[in-house]
């Protein structure tokens, strides 16, 4: 080791200013503190930034995609199309729903499912497709949803409900939790699948502590408005209205027609996320600058494989800088992150696959079935890339990386 002095590093610390506390404190003081109008003006602000029909915000990603299962009538019997390589709450809300969640491997150039594997997956109990654009970079949207509308598809689906009617084929539903501000031909991502789910979780690149939402991008025949006027009553128990709109229509009264959930964005939240949002553009920009950088300090270093960031169709939201170490056994890389950790650098791993945890293998599940993902998980870890990086932090990550790395591998000899 050189004796380059000890730092601090935190792998994804949130973007929280002056402005941004006094957003919270201005909603604290206002008398309406869940959800009312500082919700209302995020979710217009989303749909402005995504050019996006309609928004909704929930509480988190799991309620809003999971939700977004059950509106489409997903349970029992069924299967939904998921990557191999994601996090264990892509798989789970198919779980709750008593549905199947068939699982494949990723592309190993890209790290997320590719058209050809998902057609591999397909039969005719498939309702929903749900790729993940991991690490902020985008699936292939355009030819998922051109195979969707395919006759090789719609002629072979089985609808059950009027809804799946009305679609004639299976719902694609996006899992975008990394890929905020994303673009597909030069477009954010949101609007490319039937239905998009994000996450502002406290290390997405845009928080509101906890949270997400769902941008509609639905068929022509869907009616739009009644669909997602369903989501927000689910979100609130079933309760036809909200509280604040009891308050601005004079009048107490209320339904419930479903049984519904308790998932609602409170004006805390959308406080925090709008003053995000407002400052978005400067936070991707300054996360693709540290991208760059570590592509500039790390394509020498042997063996290692940087994340795709930007093709001719797509652009990272930079989520994640995810890098592989080829060769490396998860062994190998665990001691690096050791060593990064004394250094002070605070790593990560995306992801487990699934079927290498407890709960997939009980369902049978073998990760000799998926040997890119399992391939991946040996290799990978990812580095930190948040706003509270220096340059000079960037190119000290990168010389301690290669510098490990090096003697890693020479003791391997």
């Amino acid at each position: 080791m050189s004796d380059s002095p000890r730092r601090t590093i935190g792998f994804a610390p949130p973007a929280i200013d002056d402005d941004c506390v006094a957003a919270v404190e201005r909603v604290l003081r206002s008398g309406w503190i869940t959800s009312g109008p500082e919700l209302k003006k995020f979710e217009a602000e989303l749909e402005s930034y995504l050019k996006s029909p309609r928004v909704v915000c929930f509480s988190s990603w799991t309620t809003a995609c999971e939700l977004a299962l059950r509106w489409f009538g997903v349970g029992p019997g069924d299967e939904v199309l998921i990557p191999a390589m994601t996090y264990a709450a892509t798989a789970n809300i198919v779980l709750h729903c008593g549905a199947r969640p068939v699982l494949v491997d990723i592309n190993p150039e890209e790290r997320v499912v590719s058209l050809e594997k998902l057609k591999d997956a397909w039969t005719a109990k498939t309702k929903v497709v749900m790729p993940v654009d991991l690490g902020g970079w985008p699936v292939n949207y355009a030819g998922i949803m051109t195979w969707l509308k395919s006759p090789e598809v719609s002629e072979h689906f089985t609808p059950e409900n009027a809804v799946q009617s009305a679609f004639g084929r299976p719902l694609f539903l996006s899992d975008a939790a990394h890929s905020f501000g994303a673009k597909w031909e030069r477009k954010p991502i949101g609007t490319q699948a039937d239905i998009t789910g994000f996450s502002f979780h406290a290390v997405k690149n845009l928080t509101t502590a906890e949270g997400g939402a769902l941008s509609f991008s639905l068929p022509q025949n869907i009616d739009l408005v009644k669909t997602t006027a369903w989501f927000r009553a689910m979100s609130l128990h079933g309760q036809s209205k909200s509280a604040i709109e009891k308050t601005e229509s004079g009048t107490w009264q209320y339904d419930v027609e479903e049984a519904g959930f308790k998932c609602n964005m409170t004006d805390i939240q959308a406080a925090i996320g709008r003053s995000q949002l407002s400052n978005y553009p400067k936070y991707l920009e300054r996360r693709r600058e540290i991208a760059n950088r570590y592509y500039r300090k790390l394509s020498s270093l042997d063996g290692c494989i940087l994340p795709v960031l930007k093709d001719v169709s797509r652009e990272s939201a930079y989520h994640l800088f995810s890098i592989r170490i080829q060769g490396f056994k998860s062994s190998e890389r665990n001691q690096l992150m050791q060593l990064l950790k004394e250094d002070g650098i605070a790593t990560n791993v995306h992801f487990i696959p699934l079927p290498l945890l407890s709960l997939h293998r009980k369902r049978g599940e073998d990760i000799l079935q998926y040997p890119e993902s399992a391939q991946c998980f040996e290799e990978q870890l990812s580095l930190p890339i948040h706003i509270k990086l220096l340059d000079e932090d960037v190119d000290w990550i990168a010389e301690r990386l290669q510098l490990h790395v090096e003697n890693i591998k020479a003791a391997q000899v």
